[in-house]
Formats: C-alpha cells, structure tokens, sequence
C-alpha cells in the first residue's frame, strides 16, 4: 500500500526558498529533529522511552510535539497494549526520508561543538 501523504500547500511559488521554508515548517520546532533523530537512531519507542532519550523535554512538549509530527505525517501512534494502555511512537515512510536531512544537521553541529567549559561553582 501506498502512503498517501498530505502536501504542503506552496505559498511562495515560483521562489528558490520555498523548499526550504516548506522542510522548516514541518520540522522547525524546537525538539521535532531531536525526536525524529532519536526514532531513527532507536526505533519505535514508548512515550517514557522517548522522555528518557531526549533529555529536557517535558512531558506535555513531548506530547504536544509528538501530536503535531503525527499529524505532518512523519510519526505514526499505535497502540499495541490495551492493558496497560501501552503507545509506540515510530516513523513513517515520510518520517524516515528525513534520514539524510537529519544526519547533516547532526554533522554539521558536531563540527561547530565545543567542550562545556569547567564552570566555577561560586558563581553559579
């Protein structure tokens, strides 16, 4: 079967950086490339497991972003127990062709990252 997804409309026709714009909106929230990454990278994955794998996210963003990426269509929810009611997140088709996107943002910040530097705790 194929994925049917929903297309962006192009509301800047005709302009070189609409692709761009376009891949902005659908991951350009905060902590959508951190989850998209951390699927790729592990799989599916419950909602704990996931709170756990992107440190500092709290539950309500991670629900709220996890929401919005199924709604674009890059993650899909099933549930695979009723009792406990047990979620797992994962990608979809459209999720996963984000692999190469996501590596590159990883590469190219792993090139501008520099160690923490040791911090004086009598002025924290």
């Amino acid at each position: 079967m194929t994925e049917q997804l929903n297309q962006l409309e192009i509301w800047c026709e005709g302009e070189e950086w609409c692709p761009i714009t376009s891949t902005t909106t659908l991951i350009g929230k905060k902590w959508h490339p951190v989850i998209i990454h951390r699927l790729l990278e592990y799989g599916p994955s419950g909602f704990n497991e996931l709170k756990r794998a992107v440190d500092g996210i709290s539950s309500k963003v991670l629900s709220d972003s996890l929401e919005d990426l199924e709604t674009k269509q890059l993650v899909s929810r099933e549930i695979v127990n009723q009792k406990p009611v047990r979620v797992e997140y994962s990608l979809t088709g459209h999720g996963e062709s984000l692999r190469p996107v996501i590596t590159s943002m990883r590469d190219w910040g792993m090139g501008y990252l520099t160690p923490a530097k040791d911090v004086d705790s009598s002025i924290a």
